[in-house]
């Protein structure tokens, strides 16, 4: 059984997604636990799940991302 250490290094789709929603939740200033000083940028459970989902789609399907972006944009 791989040590907790090694599992959490690896590539897999959940940790590149996780990476990515970290990656976006810095880029929109949200905090991904909560800090007294700034209580307002905390994201909140439902932008969390939301946008991992997101990147979790992101991730198993990269082309599809553009795709559904021009439909929306139409």
């Amino acid at each position: 059984m791989p040590s907790p250490t090694s599992a959490h290094n690896s590539n897999s789709p959940q940790e590149v997604a996780y990476k990515l929603m970290r990656d976006i939740a810095h880029a929109e200033d949200k905090l991904l636990s909560y800090s007294e000083k700034n209580s307002q940028k905390v994201a909140n459970r439902k932008w969390i799940l939301d946008t991992y989902a997101e990147c979790l789609r992101a991730v198993h399907t990269p082309n599809t991302r553009g795709a559904a972006a021009m439909i929306k944009d139409s």
